[in-house]
């Protein structure tokens, strides 16, 4: 049912309200069992993965190019309204044209996503939207199979994370540890070698011979690094080989040199 919105305030789009408000949305999202896509590519990747759609929102010029999708999910709603008006609901300018409320899936337990797999990348308390959705990228592109995330790390889901990802947070299976740092050792238990990717770390990455042929790359939060209890439960401390004066590399940019690094 396509219904045109004139109005912000219209509680019928209560879903997409002040979509930049990081604080309120990490409360509500996870609470609600909802979070928001944001674009075609986006929005076609969740609903591929499995992703269930609660209502589309779009300005006019999108209904076109969605048909097929709204076509698919007859009995959900879409609401169409103006730039402007978009840009009031969000509180920002949707320039993709298009964003949809979705269901939250139910997460893996820990055990669960261990079962299989072989290269998983653990992030402990990242707190930048966007560097978990980097992360979760690269981690697609470099075929890790998993990602397990601590207790207080950004949400993979939140509107930016999801963006930054291209869709990606629903290629790659991933779960929420609630036992921290005790989930380092359940992961231990399945055979992984955790290495804790750190500037102090004893060995160069790229050193690593043999590379474990079931590995868990650890990944500290920005500025601060990993925490010590963290680091007291690894196997192996690893760097990447920095030249000049430069200590470090961003996270996001870390997890992708040394993911590559360990899939070579």
């Amino acid at each position: 049912m396509i219904t045109r919105i004139t109005s912000a305030t219209e509680p019928l789009v209560s879903d997409y309200v002040g979509l930049t408000d990081v604080a309120l949305r990490r409360v509500s999202e996870p609470q609600g069992g909802l979070f928001v896509a944001e674009g075609d590519t986006v929005i076609r990747r969740a609903l591929a993965a499995g992703y269930q759609p609660r209502s589309l929102l779009m300005s006019e010029r999108w209904l076109e190019s969605l048909g097929d999708v709204i076509a698919q999910f007859a009995d959900i709603e879409v609401f169409v309204a103006t730039p402007e008006v978009l840009e009031q609901i969000t509180g920002f300018n949707v320039h993709r044209g298009a964003l949809a409320s979705m269901h939250r899936p139910t997460l893996p337990t820990l055990s669960a996503l261990l079962a299989t797999a072989r290269t998983v990348v653990v992030l402990e308390d990242i707190v930048d939207h966007t560097n978990v959705g980097a992360v979760f990228r690269s981690a697609a592109a470099l075929s890790v199979d998993a990602i397990v995330i601590s207790p207080r790390c950004a949400d993979p889901l939140y509107r930016r994370s999801v963006k930054v990802s291209m869709g990606t947070v629903f290629a790659v299976p991933w779960t929420r540890a609630t036992e921290w740092p005790l989930a380092l050792a359940e992961i231990r238990s399945y055979g992984l070698t955790v290495m804790a990717l750190t500037p102090t770390g004893a060995t160069s990455i790229r050193d690593l011979d043999p590379v474990p042929s079931k590995w868990a790359l650890l990944l500290g939060t920005e500025g601060t690094g990993l925490t010590d209890a963290a680091l007291d439960a690894c196997d192996l401390r690893v760097r990447i080989p920095m030249a000049g004066s430069v200590d470090s590399l961003n996270v996001a940019a870390a997890a992708a040199v040394a993911c590559y690094a360990l899939q070579q």
